[in-house]
């Protein structure tokens, strides 16, 4: 089984960590094939792998010009199972209701929700992510380093997911029917509320409260959105339950390994999605 991912990445590589163990060979591109992988432009070899490949995931956003993978090698895509990791993003401000796969597209990030269609419409498993965090990419990480804040919107409410149960999904839905799967946990609530419970874990007080103004243009589009993402359609068709069902699970697990110390000292986590 060999599967070829399109965005060497935090997320793509724990996906592969979870893979390899089971006989899965996995090869992945960056934007300059470093570290073992292949650079994103070097045609050759992406065409070798795509033709051996059992399946194809991509976890590389759009940009300005559509999406990089179905611009460049959309021609490799007939074949394998393919797969696509897109954002809750995509449905845009629910008013803090419930959206699931079945809630209509209408996120401001256009050129995101045009990919996730496309993905689709070939046939993709499309796995619709809302924050993620992990190992080195986590609320713990970010009040240990003093760069955390809380923000004064006591009704705003997102969904988040640990990575570890990312890659159990997408390795559940790569044997499964095509379509769309949320993979959430299952306890949103307000970002504040996790802030603060990581603040606790490392034995600090929580940080202030600052105001929504105070915020960059990206951070107050993020807070500008506000749903609760359902995740039943992945636990019947995929099996899948998360093994950190809320933020305190996850935290607690990764609290062994953060210090207010130890953060500071770690290095940078990778960026999610690279080509």
């Amino acid at each position: 089984m060999r599967l070829l991912i399109f965005g060497m990445g935090y997320t793509a590589r724990a996906i592969a960590d979870r893979l390899e163990p089971h006989g899965w060979r996995v090869a992945g591109t960056t934007r300059d094939g470093r570290a073992g992988t292949i650079a994103f432009a070097d045609h050759d070899r992406v065409a070798f792998e795509a033709r051996a490949a059992t399946a194809i995931l991509s976890s590389i956003p759009p940009d300005t010009d559509g999406d990089p993978v179905l611009n460049t090698y959309r021609d490799l895509l007939d074949g394998p199972v393919l797969a696509y990791l897109s954002s809750t993003g995509v449905y845009g401000d629910a008013g803090g209701g419930w959206v699931d796969e079945a809630s209509p597209i209408a996120g401001r990030r256009v050129g995101r929700n045009a990919a996730d269609a496309d993905w689709l419409a070939m046939g993709a498993r499309v796995f619709r992510l809302p924050g993620i965090y992990g190992p080195g990419r986590s609320p713990l990480d970010r009040v240990a380093e003093g760069k955390a804040h809380r923000v004064d919107l006591p009704d705003q409410v997102f969904s988040r997911i640990h990575v570890a149960d990312i890659a159990d999904g997408v390795a559940r839905g790569l044997t499964a029917p095509a379509g769309a799967y949320n993979l959430a946990d299952d306890l949103p609530c307000s970002q504040n509320e996790v802030v603060a419970y990581a603040a606790a874990l490392l034995g600090l007080a929580p940080p202030p409260f600052v105001p929504l103004e105070s915020l960059s243009p990206m951070a107050r589009a993020f807070y500008a959105e506000n749903r609760r993402v359902a995740n039943g359609r992945a636990k019947r068709v995929l099996g899948w339950t998360p093994a950190y069902p809320d933020y305190r699970f996850g935290l607690r697990a990764l609290s062994a390994t953060t210090s207010p110390t130890s953060a500071s000292a770690a290095p940078a986590p990778a960026k999610s999605d690279q080509r």
